[in-house]
């Protein structure tokens, strides 16, 4: 299957992100989108990432614009950089899935890049568009953009934010690696790393295997660690444990969060964890397809509706977006239109440190709803695309496929997510971004909802 957009950026396999169709979209991509006069370009750490950003680069100086090579580095900071600056940026990334598939994702001033701009990017490419070419390539500088992206944090929050705690990196191959260490550092915590990788690993904070969760307990206990923190390859996705290793879900930290630097809106997709509609304190909760693509067009659309919203946005994954100026404990926080790894890990632990909590207390504290999730890798699109669409629309072979549990709600905003009589809720999405296929349960007790995880995927592997 050739290179195409997916939940968050143009994805494909190595072999087919050739130059040729990698300068095509840089150049597309460059005459569909004219704000900015410069490109910042990043990466991750995936052994064909500093080749296919050597092609945006040369794509773009080749097309008069001068570019900021930011080498590797984790996709928020790229974008914090790049609109700090008033530029457009590309971020060379197959975030968490295997090495032999990689992407682009593109970014404008105002930030990440909406699905209208996907389209007017596509309809560029395939219609051969292209800038003037330059008499002479234009202008190419190393920038360090690392720095502040870690200030942004520990101006936020001080040096003494974190103090007491110890706090565990999974470092694998996350392009955050080295940063996070300096950030958590910055904020007073003592820092131990842990198992870094020389080679690429496709860490996907969403479907956490249970060899992997042992291993992270382990962790925890032997190193007396109060948190384990980690991202995923490109560090948009954030992962938490509590001082015992256990795994904190995405949409769980969105929520705590969102309280913690004090938003009334929130947009979110709606595989989310639906504790959200329990909670008194926001005021308005926008549910969307997933993809932070429609996540920022829900959270573009409460900011014009309402000047003064203080409107966040987050995925299941944790990526966490920020709409406005939050004021932490040392300093304010600046929007950040993009998913965002760190703040979704820092602010809870702020929290509960300040509340004279553990991280396990503030969870405690949330309605009671737990989520589960994971994936069929190697699940052919056509295969997973004609399952799906028969589920969603032969009510007769849903009941079937769910029995003997009873359909109380039927909702196909993305993919097919039913609700049952108890308020026990399945998901099915084919991934936006590769061949697998997603399942999501959410229920009042973890062990049924991870009960139904493995009940469902096994239905689903058996029915493709």
């Amino acid at each position: 299957m050739p290179p195409k957009f997916g939940t968050s950026g143009l994805r494909g396999l190595v072999t087919d992100l050739t130059p040729e169709l990698i300068w095509a979209y840089t150049q597309a991509f460059l005459a569909s989108c004219s704000a900015g006069e410069s490109l910042y370009v990043g990466c991750d750490l995936r052994p064909s990432s500093p080749r296919i950003a050597a092609d945006v680069i040369a794509a773009a100086r080749a097309s008069g614009v001068a570019v900021c090579d930011c080498g590797a580095l984790p996709t928020p900071a790229l974008a914090l950089a790049a609109m700090a600056a008033g530029a457009k940026a590309v971020m060379v990334t197959g975030s968490h899935i295997p090495a032999d598939r990689n992407g682009l994702k593109f970014y404008l001033p105002s930030g990440e890049i909406t699905k209208t701009d996907e389209a007017a990017i596509s309809a560029a490419y395939a219609a051969g568009q292209r800038p003037a070419p330059a008499a002479t390539d234009a202008a190419l500088r190393p920038v360090d953009a690392g720095q502040a992206y870690l200030q942004r944090y520990v101006s936020a929050y001080g040096g003494q934010a974190l103090q007491g705690l110890r706090i565990g990196i999974y470092e694998h191959s996350s392009v955050a690696r080295d940063l996070l260490g300096q950030i958590f550092a910055g904020l007073g915590a003592q820092v131990v790393a842990l198992a870094r990788s020389d080679s690429f690993i496709p860490v996907d904070t969403e479907a956490v295997s249970p060899e992997s969760r042992a291993l992270f307990a382990d962790w925890c206990r032997t190193h007396r660690l109060d948190a384990l923190v980690s991202t995923d390859g490109d560090a948009d996705r954030p992962m938490l444990t509590d001082a015992r290793g256990r795994m904190i879900p995405g949409d769980v930290l969105g929520v705590l969060t969102a309280r913690a630097v004090g938003a009334n809106q929130v947009c979110t997709p709606v595989s989310s964890n639906s504790m959200l509609a329990q909670m008194p304190g926001f005021r308005a909760l926008h549910l969307t397809r997933i993809g932070s693509p429609y996540v920022i067009a829900a959270m573009e659309q409460a900011l014009a509706e309402d000047k003064e919203a203080r409107v966040v946005g987050f995925e299941a994954n944790g990526g966490f977006l920020l709409g406005f100026t939050a004021q932490g404990p040392a300093g304010p926080i600046a929007p950040l239109m993009t998913r965002d790894c760190t703040l979704p890990m820092v602010a809870p632990l702020v929290a509960a440190r300040a509340a004279g909590k553990s991280l396990a207390d503030l969870v405690a504290d949330l309605p009671p709803r737990y989520t589960a999730s994971g994936r069929l890798t190697e699940t052919p699109v056509e295969a997973s695309g004609g399952f799906l669409a028969g589920l969603s629309a032969d009510a007769e072979a849903r009941a079937a496929f769910f029995a003997p549990a009873a359909i109380a709600a039927v909702d196909q905003t993305d993919g097919l997510r039913v609700t049952f009589d108890d308020g026990a809720i399945v998901h099915l999405r084919p991934s936006g971004n590769a061949p697998e296929f997603r399942v999501y349960t959410e229920a009042e007790l973890p062990g049924r909802a991870q009960g139904m995880l493995e009940d469902y995927l096994a239905r689903v592997r058996a029915a493709i």
